[in-house]
């Protein structure tokens, strides 16, 4: 039995990287839009972190609990879960404008979707505590956390800031309010706290699943990277100059240098 202590204090940290996608809303108390070029390399600096945080983070963990064979099962398991719950979904693309328009009906597709998206994140996060109490890490609020925990929570907190620019930019050109642009940015990551307790307690539950879990996490997000995140940015930077390639891969080198680093603290 996994203790409720243990359990609150990682849908705490899950919370707070949805909350941190709150954040992304907040240039606009300041300012009126954001270039295409900003949009662009923040989609990059989101996507650099989010490979920089799987490869260097996930998958190197998983190495040292088990076997490349699962770490490429987990990889896989994760990239078929995201591609048959957008097969399910079928329009897993909704536009943040439908936000505001939805009934309860369209909020429960909507969060749906949000799901699939934000909630192999939240897994990563609840990955990354497996070995809370268990180990050697740093002390808070009473807890040894893993430092990997640590890692994975400020690299996806880092993460969703830009995700909440993208999703605010849509709200902005709708006139929807500053502050419940925020909410509605932060509402599109709340899979994120429940999927990391989900996690959590199955491989605290069931522990030799842990080196799938790190490649569960890894594969679902380095997928999310490659089929959505990049393309929103080419797409966005279509008429940049190159196709605003050069910005994204910028922006995907600053991603990757920031974590790399952090990960050896």
């Amino acid at each position: 039995m996994v203790a409720l202590d243990s359990l609150a204090f990682v849908f705490i940290a899950g919370l707070i990287t949805a909350l941190a996608t709150g954040i992304g809303a907040l240039p606009f108390f300041v300012f009126d839009s954001i270039s295409d070029r900003g949009n662009v390399a923040l989609w990059g600096f989101a996507s650099g972190i989010m490979l920089a945080a799987s490869l260097f983070g996930l998958v190197q963990e998983g190495l040292a609990e088990g076997t490349p064979t699962q770490i490429g099962v987990g990889v896989a398991a994760g990239v078929g879960l995201v591609v048959v719950a957008h097969e399910v979904l079928l329009d897993a693309d909704i536009d943040p404008r439908e936000y505001e328009e939805a009934d309860f009906t369209k909020l429960v597709l909507i969060l749906g979707v949000l799901t699939v998206h934000s909630f192999p994140e939240g897994v990563a996060v609840g990955v990354s505590f497996a070995d809370l109490g268990l180990a050697s890490g740093t002390q808070l609020f009473g807890f040894t956390v893993p430092l990997l925990a640590v890692f994975m929570t400020v690299a996806i907190s880092i993460h969703n800031i830009p995700e909440g620019t993208a999703i605010s930019i849509p709200l902005r050109a709708m006139g929807v309010s500053k502050w419940k642009m925020v909410w509605w940015a932060v509402f599109s990551s709340l899979p994120q706290p429940i999927g990391a307790v989900i996690a959590f307690a199955f491989v605290r539950t069931a522990r030799e699943f842990l080196p799938y879990g790190f490649g569960f996490a890894a594969g679902a997000m380095i997928y999310l990277v490659l089929t959505e995140f990049i393309p929103e940015a080419l797409e966005t930077g279509a008429e940049l100059p190159r196709g605003g390639k050069p910005v994204l891969l910028g922006g995907l080198a600053l991603g990757v240098a920031l974590m790399i680093p952090l990960n050896f603290v």
